[in-house]
């Protein structure tokens, strides 16, 4: 449950302003970057860099005045999870299944799952205490964590507590809610929580940007910029940071508001972190930077145009289903009132609506290594959505471990077998490497999308197929005008130069919304799709043999839920295959 919005959420509408998202005919050809990751040199350097963290000279780095109190406390502009507070008071955090008692928290020896650690050490748990209820009802425990925190941390430089994303975040959860955590009339306490917010800046100038290109990258130095406007003296931090956020802002997006991930929560992490920076810049009088602004008014309609029907999110690279609420949340966080973008160019996602139905496709090669950690072999999936009504979706979830969902469900859910699309001899269309690294595969997409009197049509193709076993994989969509009926064929095409001979196993599978029930047909070539209380789907395919399987989808907390996917399978011959395939709404 998550506590009601302080004032509406905007809803874009007819009264958003215009957005440049006009459909590009044509065929469009998007290739994977040529960055294929850190060099061995880099590698090391920054393997030394962090070495250096913990050595005499890294902490006389960080020693020099701090401020006797902020310039002022910013809003947080986006309400907490009142769940999740209502643990931390009763005793315990919670974070995606998993819980930790208070009592046993030790953060020398913090035993818990990466994304659980992070949670705790950027203090985002802050909103959600906020969230339930007073300051006198929420600053002891704030306080006694904090100290806690301190304790261990507070002098000593190392990974993940002091890791760049996790200290930006703390500056940001920190004068949001310095209420809670500044409230002592222990002045040594006071001080010591003051003085690690300068330290935490100092730190973050020598080391963003060194970070992981992206979301993590882009915190860290919105962290700088957020620390000079909050303490004294901070003008000439202000100018090195606005230059460097600026900078990061330009390599962390695409051209058409998508982060280089390729990931939804990293969009809407970045979408979030910029909002509260803007809120520092309100709390000072100051006006927000023409490039924030600028960058909001892109990053907000790439991120809805990743969102279905029923307003909650894709499960795209390692993303699960976010919550329709929260969404909103972070959307009127921003201030941006636009509508969501249609044809991500470079992104690579295309979206096609008709009526209450929503189609989502993946229509460019995975993000490069060095930008992610769970990218996803997707390449050409889809999701469809029908009112409240999941449809076709993704598993989801690759990048949301917890208590269900293991490291080794998780590296499963990064498969393009676990996406609705085809795959060749049980194969991913993109390596994933022992080390977790995505490896060799799709390079380029070729797209071409069209509207006609038929309907929304879009035809893309990739070649992650085309070296180990010699075909190029094509899809075609068509999305009926009035939502009724989407029509695909996938098909299998000789790969240019290739001699590889001999028949080739494929599977195409559609991972089934979690409420949908399939039962095959007499003829075993079609399923009825029946949803309790909602729509009747029908599914269709041309040839290959059709079963009904088990499959999981994951929502936006990290939970996996058990579903149905329909399975084809068929083998293609040297000269190719094609499959021809329909959804359509019967009742």
């Amino acid at each position: 449950m998550t506590s009601a919005p302080s004032s509406p959420i905007p809803d874009p509408g007819d009264d958003a302003p215009p957005l440049d998202d006009s459909i590009e005919p044509g065929k469009r050809l998007i290739r994977l970057p040529a960055d294929k990751g850190l060099s061995l040199g880099d590698r090391i350097a920054n393997q030394i860099t962090r070495l250096t963290w913990r050595t005499p000279l890294h902490a006389f780095r960080l020693k020099g005045r701090f401020p006797l109190k902020l310039l002022g406390v910013p809003a947080d502009p986006v309400p907490g999870d009142m769940r999740a507070g209502m643990a931390i008071r009763a005793g315990h955090f919670l974070h995606r299944g998993l819980k930790l008692r208070l009592s046993e928290l030790d953060f020398a020896t913090l035993a818990v799952a990466p994304a659980f650690a992070d949670y705790l050490h950027s203090f985002a748990w802050l909103r959600d205490l906020a969230a339930t209820g007073t300051r006198a009802d929420g600053a002891p425990i704030a306080e006694a964590v904090v100290r806690q925190w301190l304790a261990t941390h507070g002098e000593t430089v190392s990974e993940p507590a002091w890791q760049a994303d996790n200290t930006g975040w703390r500056i940001l959860f920190w004068a949001a809610h310095a209420p809670l955590i500044l409230s002592s009339s222990d002045l040594i306490y006071r001080s010591a929580v003051l003085n690690h917010l300068a330290r935490a800046a100092r730190h973050l100038d020598r080391v963003a940007d060194k970070t992981r290109p992206g979301t993590g990258q882009l915190v860290a130095w919105i962290g700088i910029v957020a620390a000079a406007l909050l303490m004294p003296g901070g003008e000439p931090r202000q100018v090195f940071g606005e230059a460097g956020l600026r900078k990061v802002i330009e390599t962390s997006f695409y051209a058409d508001g998508g982060n280089i991930a390729r990931s939804p929560q990293a969009q809407l992490d970045a979408v979030m972190a910029l909002a509260m920076l803007a809120r520092v810049y309100d709390m000072r009088r100051i006006e927000v930077p023409p490039f924030v602004q600028e960058v909001l008014a892109r990053a907000v309609p790439a991120l809805l145009g990743l969102v279905h029907s029923d307003g909650g999110m894709g499960n795209w690279q390692g993303s699960g289903a976010t919550s329709a609420l929260h969404i909103q949340y972070v959307v009127a966080a921003s201030g941006v009132r636009t509508r969501p973008l249609k044809q991500a160019r470079d992104w690579g996602y295309q979206r096609l609506v008709a009526n209450k139905v929503v189609l989502l496709a993946d229509a460019a090669p995975p993000p490069i290594a060095r930008v992610t950690e769970a990218g996803c072999a997707s390449t050409l999936a889809f999701e469809l959505s029908d009112g409240d009504e999941r449809i076709v979706v993704n598993c989801g979830g690759a990048a949301l471990t917890g208590a269900t969902i293991p490291a080794d469900l998780a590296r499963g859910l990064r498969t393009t077998a676990a996406h609705s699309t085809l795959t060749i001899a049980d194969s991913n269309s993109t390596a994933i490497l022992p080390s977790g690294a995505l490896g060799r595969g799709v390079t380029e997409v070729e797209l071409d999308r069209r509207e006609t009197p038929q309907g929304s049509r879009v035809e893309m193709s990739h070649d992650g197929y085309a070296r180990r076993h010699g075909f190029i994989h094509r899809r075609l969509l068509i999305l009926a005008p009035n939502g009724r009926e989407l029509r695909g064929e996938d098909m299998l095409l000789p790969a240019p130069r290739s001699r590889r001979k001999g028949d080739k196993r494929f599977t195409l599978r559609f991972h089934l919304g979690r409420n949908l029930s399939a039962s095959l047909t007499a003829d075993k070539l079609g399923a009825l799709l029946r949803i309790s209380g909602g729509p009747l789907w029908q599914f269709r395919t041309s040839d290959g043999a059709l079963e009904i399987e088990e499959s999981l989808w994951v929502d936006g907390d990290g939970r996996p839920h058990p579903t149905e996917q329909l399975v084809v399978t068929g083998t293609a011959p040297a000269g190719g295959a094609s499959i021809g395939w329909i959804f359509k709404h019967i009742g």
